[in-house]
């Protein structure tokens, strides 16, 4: 199906790479559909990548694999999540972090406290607020890219 964006114009979406968030995400309860884009030099979630709404053509977030750059990033999550999008396993779970990325890009930073958990199996998902006090919303992040 064909959508329209204002970042990257229209876009070919099958339907098996729509996520939906029951709830909306945090902020844009209204929002639901969804679509991730990897970058141009990537071909899976652990690079940069892109949740570009469906619903609205101007809402597009950066997100990152979790793991790539908090490798010993382990959110507790309510188990509330696993009923608004189904069964988690090792194999079909995708913690994705929102970016914040400055002009001056040694201040980028993550958002470890409210990560966005996906389902692949189901292609749901939920933005949730973590119960661990030690991930922070401004988690910095650019010295740990500059080693890799």
């Amino acid at each position: 199906m064909e959508y329209s964006t204002k970042l990257f114009g229209k876009i070919d979406v099958a339907e098996d790479k729509i996520i939906e968030f029951p709830n909306g995400i945090l902020g844009f309860p209204d929002l639901k559909k969804f679509t991730l884009m990897f970058d141009s030099d990537n071909s899976s979630p652990t690079g940069l990548n892109f949740l570009v709404s469906l619903d609205e053509p101007a809402f597009v977030l950066p997100v990152v694999a979790a793991i790539s750059v908090k490798p010993d990033y382990a959110p507790k999550i309510s188990g509330d999540i696993e009923k608004a999008i189904g069964p988690l396993t090792e194999d079909n779970l995708l913690i994705m972090v929102t970016m914040t990325i400055p002009e001056d890009i040694t201040k980028m930073t993550v958002n470890l406290n409210a990560p966005i958990v996906i389902n692949d199996d189901s292609r749901k998902a939920v933005q949730a607020v973590v119960e661990n006090e030690e991930y922070d919303i401004k988690y910095p992040i650019y010295d740990f890219l500059k080693k890799s």
